[in-house]
């Protein structure tokens, strides 16, 4: 896939784009001017995005980045605070798109990888967060310093930081404000894989290559039960024989034959 180009987005319908090549959907924070920084209309679109490709059961691969190449996303506008999140009555309201926006992107049924170029700070930290799979640039920079204007980390945003890198890192990014670099990053478990700065969108796209390639209808069922595993109460019997369902699948059985005919198989989501 060739590198999407991108202009400023100011308006809430550019601030977020939607690009797609066969089975692949790319999603690009558009705000290039502002390092990605998410307002307010920014989270509302992407909440909108992220919801139409869900809806989408041809796509099997759904990339997250941020245009420009210099930043995945460098927090929020904090210009916007003193309009729309300068009391806690306006911060709930404020969390309402972000948290729908977070939720989308963690409930999507489709594997979601965020490609992290530059700068990922605060929100898009948050964001990259729900994502199922990270694959960083070596220039990436990775931090939420909120300490430094007095925020809280939302519930959401928090859960999701603790299931990927548990209760201790969380507080050194919250309680420190220091910035990772991607060799730390990696190293804690924020990113699966650090991939040079020339080559790392190639390999991103062959990454997300090799997931579109695989049964899509597996894809999502191991999605929900990595999820479903997280929940320390006991499977039900339902839930227990579920992934045995797939055998009745068509994908399945062309799997297995395709495998013994020595061919690429063909999945069809069914």
């Amino acid at each position: 896939m060739t590198k999407p180009e991108t202009k400023a987005g100011t308006d809430k319908v550019g601030s977020v784009l939607f690009l797609r090549d066969g089975a692949i959907a790319t999603v690009i924070l558009n705000r290039p001017e502002k390092l990605n920084a998410f307002n307010l209309a920014m989270w509302e679109r992407l909440g909108d995005v992220m919801q139409d490709v869900s809806a989408d059961d041809s796509l099997h691969c759904v990339v997250i980045r941020g245009a420009g190449g210099r930043a995945f996303a460098a927090g929020a506008d904090i210009a916007e605070f003193e309009q729309v999140r300068f009391s806690s009555a306006q911060a709930e309201e404020y969390a309402k798109p972000m948290d729908r926006a977070a939720e989308a992107i963690r409930d999507c049924p489709h594997p979601t990888l965020a490609f992290i170029e530059g700068a990922c700070m605060g929100g898009g930290l948050e964001l990259a967060a729900q994502c199922d799979l990270r694959i960083a640039n070596a220039s990436a920079k990775f931090g939420i310093p909120i300490n430094r204007i007095g925020n809280v980390l939302p519930s959401p945003a928090m859960r999701a930081l603790v299931d990927l890198v548990g209760r201790s890192t969380t507080l050194e990014l919250l309680l420190e404000g220091r910035i990772f670099t991607a060799e730390e990053a990696y190293a804690k478990g924020l990113v699966g894989r650090i991939v040079d700065d020339l080559v790392a969108e190639e390999e991103v796209y062959k990454s997300a290559t090799r997931i579109a390639e695989g049964a899509p209808l597996a894809a999502r069922w191991h999605k929900r039960h990595a999820t479903r595993a997280l929940d320390s109460k006991p499977l039900s019997s339902e839930e227990h024989r579920e992934p045995f369902l797939c055998c009745d699948t068509d994908d399945y059985k062309e799997g297995i034959r395709a495998f013994l005919e020595k061919r690429k198989p063909v999945f069809r989501g069914k």
